[in-house]
């Protein structure tokens, strides 16, 4: 996946990312838009946009990402910052599996009011002591159509992510 622009299709992408605080949104799309990894922590308030173009197989994609804030039980993110999606990334930290279910609530908002979006599970700080068997079923658990582990820290799995969503945009799933 790069970033150069092709003859292929055009395509814009409404990606949003969402999880509870602390799982490494922020960090997952700062280490795509700008290969870059801090350990500082900030958390985001409301919603911050980012956008890079990828080329695909298919065509090219301009992905709007939206970080939106992290949510303690996932009813608190405005409908109006939803409204749109056509992917969602949902988001928890793979060493905290209680996050996993803010991760579920927020993926069933999805499911609800963008019942087209591609919804791919992501298990970030992959990079950490994780028990990966207490992540069994988190597939189903979360109502995705696949779980990726990533490290924002390593970048380990980060491009694949992103690639996979701009593939899903580009080939009409």
């Amino acid at each position: 996946m790069t970033s150069v622009e092709t003859n292929g299709a055009l395509y814009r992408a409404k990606v949003v990312m969402l999880g509870a605080p602390g799982v490494g949104k922020t960090s997952l799309v700062r280490r795509f838009v700008h290969s870059v990894f801090s350990e500082e922590h900030h958390s985001t308030l409301g919603v911050k946009v980012d956008r890079k173009t990828v080329s695909v197989p298919g065509g090219v994609v301009t992905m709007l990402l939206w970080d939106i804030h992290g949510e303690t039980d996932g009813l608190n993110v405005p409908d109006s910052y939803l409204r749109g999606t056509t992917a969602a990334i949902i988001t928890f930290d793979a060493s905290r599996p209680e996050t996993m279910s803010t991760a579920a609530s927020l993926s069933e908002r999805i499911a609800e009011g963008s019942p087209n979006a591609v919804r791919l599970g992501v298990a970030n700080k992959a990079d950490l002591d994780v028990d990966w068997d207490a992540l069994d079923g988190a597939v189903s658990a979360l109502g995705v159509t696949s779980l990726l582990r990533t490290s924002a820290k390593t970048g380990a799995g980060v491009e694949s992510l992103f690639g996979q969503i701009a593939s899903e945009v580009a080939s009409g799933s």
